[in-house]
């Protein structure tokens, strides 16, 4: 489950590596499990880019957004973007990208609001590197996808199957970064025949691996409808689950960089 932030760059030159390019930063966010929390919220204050190989005075860093924004994360999903920010910065190769968190809380569906403690976000900025590194140059576009994994971000403390027994959250920033130029997407429906009809299995988990390692997690809408942001081009196992049907996987799903990879699945109902 993550939120994501892209941004997209757009060099305002014609092909040439000089000059300067326009940086516009948005943020989405794959779904969080919402049985008992209603609002996964952050406050983001400042966010810079690290140019590689930077050797002038000063700091390599540019800061791209220095403006008090706020989300609920939960509200960002299946490929919903929030613009946060468009500037111009100078061409180049960019690495490393600095996130200020200053706040965050969660909200129960029965009311209760817990503000987390941020452990270094508002004072250092959590450091994600981006690899590869993503470039700025004249007439060329690009996006950097920033995986804000929520699951294991906000982690539950006390007896979780009730809101009462929810005794706080601990909030440990968990980011990843992906080169949109080579990335792709995931999409697809999980349905399942009732009573000789096909439906959507809403809320049914697809879990997305690379080389047994888990990447990312996502749940389907209503219609039974999913969407992974921010997949380097490669190979993927998925599992996907939901409660009354057997799991179910797929092996060897190809993500092919900028493009989107469509996979169906039919689930079966426990007898």
């Amino acid at each position: 489950m993550a939120a994501a932030t892209i941004f997209g760059l757009a060099a305002c030159n014609d092909g040439d590596s000089s000059g300067s390019g326009q940086l516009t930063v948005k943020m989405t966010d794959a779904p969080f499990p919402t049985d008992l929390v209603s609002e996964a919220n952050v406050t983001i204050t400042k966010i810079e880019v690290r140019q590689a190989g930077d050797e002038s005075e000063g700091s390599p860093f540019v800061t791209v957004m220095e403006t008090e924004v706020s989300a609920n994360l939960l509200n960002l999903t299946n490929g919903v973007t929030e613009n946060l920010a468009s500037v111009e910065i100078p061409a180049g190769s960019y690495d490393l990208v600095r996130v200020y968190v200053s706040e965050a809380s969660v909200t129960l569906k029965d009311g209760s609001i817990f503000d987390l403690k941020v452990p270094s976000g508002s004072q250092s900025g959590i450091k994600v590197f981006i690899n590869p590194a993503i470039e700025v140059a004249g007439g060329l576009t690009s996006e950097l996808l920033l995986d804000f994994d929520v699951a294991s971000s906000f982690k539950a403390q006390g007896n979780i199957s009730t809101p009462a027994g929810v005794s706080g959250f601990i909030f440990t920033p968990v980011i990843k970064a992906s080169n949109e130029s080579f990335a792709g997407r995931l999409t697809g429906k999980v349905t399942a025949k009732v009573n000789g009809q096909t439906i959507g299995v809403e809320g049914a988990q697809v879990s997305v691996y690379a080389a047994d390692t888990l990447n990312t997690t996502t749940f389907a809408e209503a219609d039974g409808s999913y969407t992974v942001l921010g997949l380097h081009a490669g190979m993927y196992d998925l599992l996907i689950e939901a409660d009354g049907y057997e799991a179910s996987s797929v092996d060897d799903v190809e993500i092919v960089a900028a493009n989107a990879t469509t996979t169906d699945v039919e689930l079966t109902a426990i007898e």
